[in-house]
Parts: structure tokens; C-alpha cells; sequence
């Protein structure tokens, strides 16, 4: 089960999510989703540490979750859904909205000190333009991970796929 949340992590989760990530990230905005058992799955990160731009809104923190997806980013699935995404007009709508929608939600998340920040050093278009994950080019995918961790906290087709086709989200307890 997942449950998305905003909350700033406990010291227990801070605790985990640096068991999971080898380290503490700087930046956590909010813990953006846990399992039923309130175990970290996602991160919500700041768009800008330290002046400069911040690759991605949410982290992956899960370890079942990033050992599954690697598995299959592994087996080559990323060249398949890349070909489908030029095969298939439907599914290439859809993943772009999913980048609209992430880049909204960043901006959204973003505080007036970082929008103030952001056009103060020129990354106001950036953010515009770098969908999830940070990519550029809207018709590759780049990595299931940043894909993944949309998907749990908001509409990610790759997401969606991911859980039809391989059952990602049954990792998790």
C-alpha cells in the first residue's frame, strides 16, 4: 500500500532514508510517499541546493523498489518503451502530459525564495523545460526510477505501465 503524504520525515525516517540512500540527502522538502507501514518511498526535493538546480522533485528512496526497477531497466526494457513511445501516438501524448504535469508540480512546490532564486541565476526556463527526472527530450526515458517516483505521487503513464506489466507497486509490504 501506498500513501502519499507532506510531511516533513520523522527523525525515525531520517534515520531510514539515510540507511536507504548510503547518506542523507540535503533538501527534502517533504516526504512525498511511504508504504503502509510509513517506511520512506519517495523524497519531495527542493528545486534548488546549494544555486543549483536539483535534478528531480522526487527521489526514489525505496530499496524493494529500486532493486525491482533495476531488474528491469536491466533486461532493456527502457529501448522498448522508448520504441513504443514512436510507435504508438497515444501512449506518446500521455507520457508528455505526465512531464506537463511534473513540471507544474514542481513550480508549484517551489517557495517564492526559489523562484526568486531560480530567475535571479536564469534557471526560470529550465524548470519549464526539464521534465521528470530532468530530461530534456520528452520522447526518451531515460530511467524508471525518477518515472517510479512520479508515478506514486501523481500521473506517470510509464508508472502505470510499470505496475500493469511487471507488478512493481507488489514489492512493497
Amino acid at each position: 500500500m501506498v500513501i502519499r503524504t507532506e510531511h516533513l520525515p520523522t527523525d525515525d525516517q531520517l534515520a531510514i532514508i539515510a540507511e536507504q540512500l548510503g547518506r542523507t540527502p540535503r533538501g527534502i522538502q517533504a516526504l512525498a510517499a511511504t508504504d503502509g507501514e510509513g517506511t520512506p518511498l519517495v523524497l519531495r526535493m527542493a528545486s534548488i541546493i546549494d544555486d543549483k538546480p536539483f535534478p528531480t522533485l522526487y527521489w526514489l528512496s525505496s530499496d524493494r523498489l529500486k532493486v525491482a526497477l533495476s531488474h528491469i531497466e536491466a533486461s532493456g526494457e527502457i529501448k522498448r518503451l522508448e520504441a513504443r513511445l514512436q510507435e504508438d501516438p497515444d501512449f506518446l501524448a500521455a507520457y508528455h502530459r505526465s512531464h506537463e504535469e511534473y513540471v507544474a508540480q514542481r513550480w508549484q512546490y517551489m517557495s517564492l525564495q526559489h523562484r526568486d532564486q531560480a530567475e535571479q541565476l536564469g534557471y526560470v526556463e529550465l524548470f519549464h523545460r526539464r521534465g521528470i527526472g530532468g530530461i530534456s527530450n520528452w520522447d526518451q526515458v531515460r530511467c524508471l526510477h525518477t518515472q517510479y517516483a512520479h508515478h506514486l505521487c501523481g500521473d506517470n503513464v510509464i508508472g502505470q505501465w510499470l505496475d500493469a506489466e511487471y507488478g512493481v507497486i507488489d514489492c512493497l509490504p
